[in-house]
């Protein structure tokens, strides 16, 4: 299946795909329809209310997730174009559901960076509580998996050891506009799909999720050790190489670009930057 929340008069509504249609399922966001235990079996057998394809408006696929865990590091050659060695072990950071935007929202450029970069990612969407999760709960526990565009301020990232300042920011974090179950997708839960980035149409990133590090599984084998994994948690599962901070000269978003990031199977994110108004 693929579920999607759309924007409709001012609320949102929790959608399945269903050919060139998309049905209401009866609760306003997939993270709601997520909470529920029956909620695969729910979405398979609604048939309520449709709404077109074409033109919708996409929210975020989960509006607010309790929480949202991002992967550094996690492609073999973006390890190496960053000059750094593999590592042992995950290297996470958070972002928060202010972040977040829809598959076609603006991306708004901060006044305050000088060095706005993109990032393509796989991301696991969680479909279960769990904590200490282990093989065959941490694979039940994914839910699917959807397209995130993990925007960062560079400069503000590197001014410490710590990440979180460069990754957090409002309104730069376009995520959607599916969420895809792993039955629809080769490798399920450990999916080998191809990743795209393309910036005014210039492809910048292309590789696939095969040369993850630590794939969906490990990672919320990994995540859950640490932390309670919720019903609409997503796990951002790093990005490959080609990312503008790395790239000689070093190239950065200024605004007025479109960016397209898309996986296999999945979805496409379009989303045009703009600079931040002051207010």
């Amino acid at each position: 299946m693929k579920l999607a929340t759309l924007r409709l008069d001012g609320a949102t509504r929790a959608v399945k795909l269903d050919g060139d249609v998309l049905v209401d399922l009866g609760v306003p966001d997939v993270g709601t329809l997520l909470a529920q235990d029956d909620w695969a079996e729910r979405a398979a057998s609604a048939t309520g209310t449709t709404y077109a394809v074409d033109g919708a408006d996409f929210a975020p696929v989960v509006p607010a997730p309790s929480k949202v865990v991002c992967v550094g590091l996690n492609y073999r050659n973006h390890i190496q174009e960053m000059g750094r060695d593999l590592p042992e072990h995950p290297t996470l950071f958070a972002k928060f559901a202010d972040c977040l935007i829809g598959a076609g929202d603006d991306i708004v450029r901060p006044e305050e960076t000088e060095q706005f970069d993109w990032e393509v990612e796989l991301a696991v969407v969680v479909g279960k509580q769990v904590r200490r999760a282990r093989g065959a709960e941490a694979e039940a526990a994914i839910a699917g998996f959807t397209v995130l565009n993990d925007i960062t301020c560079r400069d503000w990232q590197f001014r410490t050891r710590e990440w979180l300042q460069g990754k957090m920011w409002d309104s730069s974090t376009p995520v959607g506009p599916y969420l895809v179950t792993p039955d629809e997708l080769p490798g399920g839960v450990r999916p080998s799909l191809d990743v795209r980035l393309l910036v005014d149409g210039e492809v910048m990133q292309s590789d696939t999720t095969g040369d993850l590090l630590f794939d969906p599984v490990a990672l919320v084998e990994y995540v859950s050790t640490v932390i309670r994994l919720n019903p609409g948690d997503i796990i951002a599962t790093g990005t490959p190489g080609g990312v503008g901070h790395a790239r000689k000269p070093q190239r950065y978003l200024v605004g007025g670009e479109t960016v397209v990031t898309e996986i296999e199977g999945i979805g496409r994110l379009e989303n045009r930057v703009v600079k931040e108004t002051s207010v």
